[in-house]
């Protein structure tokens, strides 16, 4: 079907906004949150809610099921990400994305040759994530330091990476099946971005930071894929994606709560 010129835009605004919003947070707040909330369910509620608009809510929620899996791949980006990108500045950025999406069209590939369900997929992320926590607890946290003034270069490039692969997602849905589309949604639309722009402003250190706190926050977005998959096609994509938010926002929270309560008992009994 022909996609209608506000919907176009609509992806683009949105992209635009929600990558200017995670390097806010990097620089004013902290890399480890962003880190966590790279993995809030920005850039896949939005691939996901697209492919739901322009093909069908049925389709969107078979892919979710799919999506459920792809962040294990997702997970291979920021590993290759992380041992290709040590350096600062652009050869840096070019290794850690030429490491990281090599990793990932390989994780992609395989998981697109298993019939997952909602159960198997789930699990084989929750492995992944437990085995990439562990892998990357001696990554040190390396704060942002912020620079201040204002880059029409930089907004650009976050402007045009987020929309480049919100419009590829959303585009080769048409021509694919519903596990590549899922899989692909999976893909860090928010984070990747991010990451390039973090890394040619700030360098490979706190890069490195929000990679290691990437894999806390999917929890938020394996409750968001779950309910999608649940939910859009029975109740819509406005209730459903409003109800994967509610879930992941509630998984957020209690994570960093009870992150919050152990690192107070920990710093008690020492």
């Amino acid at each position: 079907m022909d996609v209608p010129l506000s919907w176009q835009l609509a992806k683009l605004l949105i992209s635009i906004g929600v990558v200017l919003g995670l390097s806010v947070i990097a620089e004013r707040l902290s890399t480890r949150m962003a880190g966590l909330l790279s993995g809030y369910p920005l850039g896949t509620a939005i691939a996901l809610f697209f492919i739901g608009l322009e093909i069908s809510p049925a389709f969107a929620a078979e892919g979710a099921v799919h999506t459920l899996a792809g962040f294990s791949a997702t997970l291979a980006l920021g590993g290759g990400y992380l041992l290709g990108g040590r350096r600062d500045g652009l050869p840096g950025v070019l290794a850690g994305t030429g490491t990281g999406l090599l990793a990932w069209l390989a994780a992609a590939w395989l998981l697109t040759l298993v019939d997952f369900d909602r159960l198997t997929g789930t699990l084989i992320t929750l492995t992944a994530i437990a085995v990439f926590l562990r892998l990357y607890r001696r990554v040190p946290d390396a704060a942002a330091q912020p620079k201040g003034g204002f880059s029409w270069g930089a907004l650009a490039l976050r402007a045009g990476l987020a929309a480049a692969i919100i419009f590829l997602i959303t585009g080769l849905a048409h021509v694919l099946p519903s596990a590549w589309a899922g899989v692909m949604a999976a893909f860090p639309v928010t984070m990747y971005p991010f990451l390039v722009i973090l890394h040619l402003t700030h360098g490979a250190a706190p890069v490195a930071t929000v990679i290691k706190h990437y894999p806390a926050g999917l929890g938020s977005l394996l409750c968001y894929a779950l309910c999608v998959s649940l939910t859009y096609d029975r109740l819509g994509l406005a209730a459903g994606t409003l109800i994967g938010f509610a879930a992941a926002t509630a998984w957020l929270v209690a994570w960093t709560r009870g992150q919050a309560w152990w690192r107070a008992r920990r710093a008690t009994a020492t």
